[in-house]
């Protein structure tokens, strides 16, 4: 008689099945239940590095999936909304979240009668999810009862497969296989099923039926952590450099952990089986292993995430060709939190880069401007993603204070645009006054261009710090437009009252001054929208 005819596969495979369906619903349900409070968590408690891990472990035990805060980090990191030592931090922290889910399945998939409570779980969810339709939250409480009784229940299945193969194995005779090859393929299965979780509950139920040793589960239980690094890369894939450096940082972190962790295994071994005891109890105690190892790691990079930050952006460091998007083009607009500041972020650039064009084409040169040359085409395009990425954030299921943020953004955005056009189609009159032999008219033009120069350096020092508050310097710029205003129009009519200016040009003047004047404010003023708080950030 063979092994296969005491094996029953499709059990296995359907028990797999529900268990990572089970997994499917409760995160989600768990997403919705929590609405915003989860993404809260992880992007205002990341004040410091110590913050951002435990905001990693938090909110990872909480959603019960590592790669899902991982993901929803690289947005933030994209957004500019995290530093990348912090998204770092959070994304160490996930690392011990997540083992939350061994010690679920430890206890209770393998101390209880699961049929006690899986099967009363579904039905009682699955009844909720009917009669309680017109409760959003009940139905995602059932939701979550449904998922957790499916959970255990495909748990259930794997056992009794892998219990009817253990039967028939004398794991003695199998061959040494060395614990590589068991980390290999809880690094391989994690990456196919794109779930530590499944790994780690098949690699359990291995345990709990003898199929492995203490050694071999541990190695598998290591080789998922690693496994779990692989949907972060593909998540950071075509993203800018912050998000490939966060996701670069984590499989150094994951690597490195696991190459510790190795070494130690006899040591770590003997810790939980003899000195803690587990040996009796050897399927808690690799939920036990799964914790102690994630927690060394944090305490051997935590020291050195400036090291390990610093070493990622040597080796990804940022494109030094012109691109006017820093942030929207690589922020996905369905994460609303982290879409719509960098909306705000990105309108802060579009400012830069209008200021940049405008005292270029006026020849006045921002010192050290090194952001290269952008054309008046370029700023409509701009202007056009951001207007398009506003479209499809709106796309999704935005709240209603989240869609009262967004509004001041775009209308921002749109007035930003307007003022650029404005200069630039005020270049060539502005320009002629310095060809004319007035003096008055020179010194107009040269008034102009100090004029911009003053816009110029508000909006740069507002670029560079997008996240500080600049009400008082805002308030002082608008101050000085006014004067400069006033100022302006006194000067026009004293020139005309001693006849040293005619007054065709003194038309030409007010009225370009009036354009210029209202471009001048519609900077300010925009960047007075942009300017409302925003979460500060560990620098």
């Amino acid at each position: 008689m063979t092994i296969f005819e005491h094996f029953d596969i499709w059990r296995l495979l359907a028990g797999l099945g529900i268990f990572l369906f089970g997994m499917f619903m409760m995160e989600e349900s768990i997403k919705l239940l929590s609405g915003r409070a989860f993404k809260s968590l992880i992007r205002k408690y990341t004040g410091s590095r110590l913050r951002g891990i435990l905001s990693g472990v938090v909110s990872t035990a909480i959603l019960q999936s590592s790669s899902a805060v991982s993901l929803m980090v690289l947005a933030f990191a994209g957004a500019g909304l995290m530093s990348l030592a912090n998204a770092v931090a959070v994304m160490i922290g996930t690392k011990v979240g997540t083992t939350m889910t061994a010690w679920i399945v430890a206890v209770f998939g393998f101390k209880f009668q699961i049929e006690t409570f899986a099967l009363p779980m579904i039905g009682i969810g699955g009844l909720g999810l009917i009669l309680l339709a017109g409760s959003p939250r009940y139905v995602n409480i059932s939701k979550l009862l449904v998922a957790f009784g499916f959970l255990f229940h495909g748990l259930d299945f794997m056992k009794s497969s892998v219990e009817d193969l253990a039967a028939v194995i004398d794991i003695s005779a199998l061959p040494d296989l060395g614990l590589w090859v068991y980390g290999l393929a809880g690094l391989l299965l994690t990456a196919i099923m794109q779930s530590s979780s499944a790994t780690i509950a098949i690699t359990l139920t291995m345990l709990y039926t003898g199929v492995v040793g203490f050694g071999g589960a541990a190695a598998m239980v290591i080789g998922a952590n690693v496994g779990t690094t692989v949907t972060v890369l593909l998540g950071s894939m075509g993203g800018i450099p912050i998000k490939k450096q966060a996701a670069f940082s984590q499989l150094i972190f994951t690597t490195g952990t696991a190459a510790v962790t190795f070494l130690l295994l006899p040591l770590l071994t003997w810790l939980v089986l003899d000195l803690l005891g587990f040996a009796d109890n050897i399927v808690l105690g690799l939920a036990l292993f799964h914790t102690l190892f994630n927690v060394l790691g944090v305490v051997i990079f935590y020291p050195l995430i400036p090291a390990l930050t610093a070493f990622v952006r040597r080796r990804i460091p940022e494109p030094r060709r012109l691109h006017l998007t820093r942030y929207i083009s690589n922020t996905s607009p369905e994460v609303a939190e982290a879409a719509i500041e960098a909306l705000r972020k990105e309108a802060v650039n579009q400012a830069k880069w209008s200021i940049d064009f405008t005292r270029m084409i006026y020849g006045v040169d921002p010192a050290g401007r090194t952001r290269g040359e952008v054309t008046y085409d370029d700023l409509e395009n701009l202007h056009a993603e951001i207007f398009t990425y506003y479209a499809r954030i709106q796309a999704y299921k935005v709240e209603e204070e989240e869609a009262r943020r967004l509004e001041p953004y775009i209308r921002a955005s749109r007035s930003i645009m307007n003022a650029a056009k404005n200069l630039h189609e005020q270049n060539r009159e502005i320009d002629e006054y310095r060809r004319e032999d007035n003096e008055f008219m020179q010194e107009a033009w040269r008034g102009y261009l100090e004029r911009l120069k003053s816009i110029g350096e508000v909006v740069d020092r507002i670029g560079d710090e997008p996240d500080s508050d600049h009400a008082g310097l805002l308030q002082q710029a608008f101050l000085a437009v006014e004067e400069a205003d006033r100022h302006f129009i006194r000067a026009c009519a004293k020139a005309v009252a001693a006849k040293s200016l005619r007054e065709h040009d003194v038309t030409r003047l007010l009225m370009s001054n009036r354009l210029f004047t209202q471009s001048c404010r519609m900077l300010i003023l925009s960047m007075q929208s942009l300017n409302l708080p925003a979460v500060p950030r560990d620098r």
